[in-house]
This record gives structure tokens, sequence and C-alpha cells, in this order.
């Protein structure tokens, strides 16, 4: 049976069990595919000698920034305040991934249907926004297990004597 979001099992059956692995790929994966929609963005306007706007021009950078900037940051994050390892941190993995999908897969259906000069339904602004929601509910719960981990961190810390000042 399919559980969601997959278990610890299912993500070490994959390969990308551990936290710190999992924003590690997550962060490749982002790269290679933001680098291909910039390709894709070049050719396919070159094709059909489109030089209008549309959201091919800036899907490869919300697959950069968005993606893998987002995922090597956490990396480090997670290697400083030990965020994964519980399902918190799961729950943000697949929203903020699901969510980011869903944008991004929208901006590719209407850019590209807007270079070959088609209408694009309504449909797919909602679908978008969808996107953001569910982006910006991984975010949220990325900051709440952030903040729980900063908390912790610092009352682990021992307690600093007050410098003392000399004057001679």
């Amino acid at each position: 049976m399919l559980q969601w979001p997959p278990s610890g099992a299912l993500l070490d059956q994959q390969g990308a069990g551990t936290g710190m692995r999992k924003s590690y790929v997550a962060a490749h994966i982002y790269m290679i595919v933001g680098v291909i929609s910039g390709l894709y963005y070049r050719e396919m306007t070159k094709i059909n000698e489109f030089e209008g706007e549309t959201q091919l021009s800036v899907l490869h950078t919300h697959l950069l920034a968005l993606g893998m900037l987002v995922f090597l940051i956490v990396l480090g994050l997670d290697k400083v305040f030990g965020l994964s390892g519980n399902k918190q941190f799961t729950y943000f993995y697949w929203f903020y991934n699901t969510g980011l999908t869903i944008t991004c897969l929208s901006m590719l259906y209407r850019g590209t249907q807007t270079v070959l000069g088609n209408e694009v339904p309504e449909l797919f602004s909602l679908v978008g926004g969808l996107g953001h929601i569910i982006l910006t509910v991984g975010l949220v719960l990325l900051f709440i297990l952030l903040g729980k981990r900063v908390k912790e961190h610092e009352s682990a810390r021992p307690e600093q004597p007050e410098p003392v000042n000399s004057s001679v």
C-alpha cells in the first residue's frame, strides 16, 4: 500500500533516505532541470521565431533559485541544526517540492502555449496559484521547524560569563 508522504524506509530504497541526502538530490535535480529549461526556452523561441514575453523566460530562474538554491541552503541548515529525521521535515520536503513542481509545470505549459500562439485557459492561473499556495505551506513548515531547532540550539549552549572590563 502506498503511503503519503513516503516513509523513510521507502526513501532509503530509492537512495535518498537521509534528510541531507534528500536535500542534495533535490538541489541536483533542480539544477539539471533548470539548465534544461533554459535550453528549452532558447530553442523553442528560436525555432518559432518568437520575440515576445513568455513564462518560459523565467522558468529556469524559478527552478534554479527556488529549487537548487533553496535546497542547498536547507542542506546547510540541516547540517547545523539537524532539521531532518522527523515528520515535520518530511512534510516540508513533500509540500515544497509538490508546490514548486505544480508551479513550474504550469509555467511550462503557459509559456509553451504562448510561444506557439495558442490561447491559455484561465484554469492555468488557478493551477499556478495552487502551486504557490502549496509551496508556501512548505515554507511555513520549514520555518516552524527551523524556529524550534534554533530555540533548542540556543538553550543547549552553556551560559557564557559576562566579559570583564579591566582598565590598566
